[in-house]
């Protein structure tokens, strides 16, 4: 099996076993920017707890899920969006105000597209939970 994109199977991984009530989910191939993308996802309450588990390959994460993910998607392609152009993505991949979120790589890091816009900075739009 040859994977073409590993952020976007591993997200519809996880919405899969959650929508399927699962309790845990394992995604694999394990990256770093897929864990960083877990550390926004847990912080936001979309996941519980997760776990990098080496197995001598390339590693996988084993992830909890809570239940409360109605959709979560990769973006693609990669926008690249300007600190003051975060609504235009809002209104596109997201269903209301303030529902949900957008996950951006910055300069500084792995944000929700919230945190991006008070911190003032741009990126590349990953992914999107709500």
């Amino acid at each position: 099996m040859t994977l073409v994109d590993p952020i976007s199977d591993a997200l519809v991984n996880i919405k899969n076993s959650d929508l399927a009530s699962k309790k845990e989910c394992i995604c694999r191939p394990a990256s770093k920017l897929f864990g960083e993308i877990l550390n926004v996802m847990k912080e936001e309450k979309y996941v519980g707890d997760f776990k990098f588990v080496e197995d001598g390959r390339e590693g996988f994460f084993t992830v909890e899920l809570n239940g409360t993910i109605n959709a979560c998607k990769a973006i693609k392609p990669r926008y690249a969006v300007k600190k003051d152009e975060f609504e235009k993505y809002e209104k596109r991949y997201l269903p209301s105000k303030d529902v949900g979120i957008i996950i951006v790589t910055t300069p500084k890091g792995v944000f929700t597209h919230k945190q991006a816009k008070e911190n003032g900075v741009g990126g590349r739009l990953l992914a999107f939970v709500y």
